[in-house]
């Protein structure tokens, strides 16, 4: 994939003069003085000389390099080492509680209590005899007796009886008091913290019905209560080599013909038209292949039960696009009255006849 692009950087190079100016489309424009494109700005040896070291040659594998380079950005946090950058852990712990996974969260926990209790126990060992009980104290007894006092616990078997013991347990329960704080409102916190339950059909279809070409997408709203005022947003994502040999991830926008739903009850298709004007319509399926073009799409709203902001979103790789294709109705009335929602058909679409596209033509023929 990487040397298809670099094949095309180096191909659009060598087929053109450098004294033009390229628009996004890659299109050739007029210079600032109204000349037109192919006009020679300068024929000295200089401009000459200077042209041949403007125009830059990139090998395969700086091309690769640079791919792998950029291709960092679309990995999971965890899977990338940031440099230069310190994680703040202690000054932002609550956020660092929230994003972690329920295994690490849990693990981090669990070490975290049995270390703060070792700690007390060799406290408390340090003072031999100042803490009573039926039997002799082992260290273990020790240890469990810190769980009981961190806990605020206190079954009364084993009890502090020397000035220094005291003091010990004066600071273990104030820690106790505000360990006990933290956890149950990080634990709450991750439990209630708002999720939007909106489901994403798993392929994207362009249908030509009405000999208009429509890309669209389906939703639907997983919970009993409703999405407000749902806010849509969908974008073309490329993986593009500018004309200096660098690679940049560049978002064009997708016009949705709604893309505000005042109401997302059950299942709402998103549609987006296929016009002149559209970013699909300037580039051929192997293009957008070749350049990991994805469609992206975002969701916000508000949840009617907790009143809060929810968020979703999902991407479309173009393997995942139909043609000819449009969607299975999920919705329709009983017999008894009413509307049944079919979501194990959500994800099901049908083939329409219309005149199909090649691959090797534009998104829109």
């Amino acid at each position: 994939m990487v040397k298809r692009i670099w094949r095309r950087l180096n191909d659009q190079q060598a087929s053109s003069p450098q004294s033009r100016t390229w628009g996004h489309a890659g299109e050739p424009k007029p210079d600032s003085a109204g000349a037109e494109p192919d006009a020679p700005t300068s024929s000295t040896p200089s401009g000459s000389a200077d042209s041949k070291k403007k125009s830059r040659h990139i090998s395969t594998r700086e091309a690769v390099r640079r791919f792998r380079s950029h291709a960092q950005e679309d990995r999971k946090h965890e899977e990338v080492v940031r440099v230069g950058l310190e994680d703040a852990l202690w000054s932002d712990l609550y956020h660092h509680a929230l994003t972690a996974n329920w295994v690490t969260f849990t693990f981090w926990a669990v070490v975290s209590y049995v270390v703060v209790n070792l700690f007390f126990s060799i406290l408390y060992a340090l003072v031999p005899g100042e803490v009573t009980g039926p039997h002799p104290l082992s260290f273990w007894d020790l240890f469990f007796f810190s769980v009981q006092t961190l806990s605020t616990v206190g079954y009364g078997g084993m009890t502090p009886t020397g000035i220094g013991a005291n003091i010990i347990v004066s600071f273990e329960v104030l820690l106790g008091m505000m360990i006990n704080a933290l956890a149950a409102g990080a634990v709450f916190a991750r439990i209630a913290r708002p999720r939007a339950r909106i489901i994403f059909s798993n392929k994207a279809v362009i249908s030509d019905e009405s000999g208009v070409s429509v890309l669209c997408i389906r939703i639907a709203n997983c919970r009993r209560s409703l999405i407000l005022s749902v806010d849509v947003e969908v974008a073309l994502s490329r993986l593009i080599v500018t004309h200096d040999g660098h690679l940049e991830r560049r978002f064009e926008p997708l016009t949705l013909v709604q893309a505000h739903v005042p109401v997302l009850r059950f299942a709402f298709v998103l549609a987006h038209v296929l016009t002149e004007a559209s970013p699909l319509h300037r580039h051929s399926l192997d293009e957008l292949k070749t350049e990991e073009a994805e469609i992206i799409v975002t969701v916000t709203g508000t949840d009617e039960a907790m009143g809060q902001t929810v968020f979703a979103r999902t991407a479309y790789a173009f393997d995942k696009v139909m043609h000819n294709h449009r969607f299975v109705d999920i919705i329709h009335t009983r017999p008894t009255g009413g509307l049944a929602v079919d979501y194990s058909k959500f994800h099901d679409v049908e083939e329409h006849l219309s005149g199909g596209l090649h691959p090797e033509e534009k998104i829109v023929g």
